[in-house]
């Protein structure tokens, strides 16, 4: 079997998972080779996502591990037997694997929730809004580029629409009042933001200035639930592009953050409230 020359996200999270299994139960890559009947170099491929595992494959590590998790294992099982392509597969080559692998996350998730403290979340971005976002990139990208990255992330909202993937999303009000684009672009934004709200699954809450706690780091982030909660994923936005987190200790650290973003954000009928506010502002000040 050929290696693969560049695993995508999820063969490599699965490759990770079967890691861990081996870890937690103590056993050294050439321990579990020898169990298994394989050489050290296929259970290193197997658990860096090089080449693909079977079902039956997995279903074996994971006895040999000892590991009982059942939910876990089926949900294991199901990464293994995938086979398709995702549509952000036409881009591969044309945008950076930061683009594709947040599309691939977000195919996967059961749900969705956000903390953005410094712009709208890439899902509930307008065209121009998102393009003006794209622009601010130093260096700055070529006309052509900017146009892709965008055409990407609105195809990416509407991915996650059509999914019926439930979105929750924490705005600070810096993020609603950070301007990219013009104060019209923004005003735009903030209308646009208010009818995504509106939707059935999705649900947009405002942590304002005045709040006497700040709940979290300062970065863009993404929580994606997966089938199971172990294998959940956090992205993170950095200057530096995607970072890309799943040990336990940071997921359980990042749920307790959208709990407290939850008790102290407002509500939702409170946060069209303030966004209208913001927005009529905007237009007053600058018409």
């Amino acid at each position: 079997m050929p290696l693969r020359r560049e695993p995508t996200l999820r063969q490599r999270r699965l490759g990770t998972e079967m890691r861990r299994m081996r870890e937690q139960a103590g056993l050294g890559g050439s321990q579990l080779a020898r169990t298994l009947g394989l050489a050290p170099t296929q259970v290193t491929q197997m658990e860096t996502g090089k080449i693909g595992v079977s079902a039956d494959r997995l279903r074996t590590v994971a006895a040999a591990c000892g590991c009982t998790n059942r939910p876990l294992i089926d949900a294991l099982a199901e990464m293994a037997v995938e086979r398709g392509k995702g549509w952000w597969e036409e881009y591969r080559g044309t945008l950076s694997t930061d683009f594709l692998e947040i599309a691939e996350l977000e195919a996967n998730a059961r749900e969705i929730s956000t903390w953005a403290t410094t712009y709208i979340p890439g899902l509930q971005q307008t065209e121009a809004y998102a393009a003006a976002v794209f622009s601010r990139f130093i260096p700055i990208a070529p006309s052509r580029d900017l146009d892709t990255r965008t055409s990407f992330r609105m195809q990416r909202q509407e991915a996650v629409h059509q999914g019926g993937v439930r979105c929750v999303s924490y705005i600070h009000e810096a993020a609603l009042r950070m301007q990219f684009g013009g104060p019209q672009v923004l005003a735009d934004q903030l209308d646009c933001l208010i009818s995504d709200s509106l939707a059935e699954r999705i649900s947009v809450r405002v942590v304002p200035f005045d709040l006497d706690t700040f709940p979290g780091g300062g970065e863009n982030i993404m929580f994606l639930e997966g089938p199971v909660p172990e294998l959940a994923t956090l992205q993170m936005d950095t200057g530096v592009g995607s970072m890309y987190f799943d040990a336990q200790p940071s997921l359980v650290w990042h749920r307790d953050v959208f709990a407290r973003l939850s008790s102290a954000a407002l509500s939702e009928p409170e946060s069209r409230e303030f966004i209208q506010s913001i927005g009529d502002e905007m237009r007053g000040k600058y018409a």
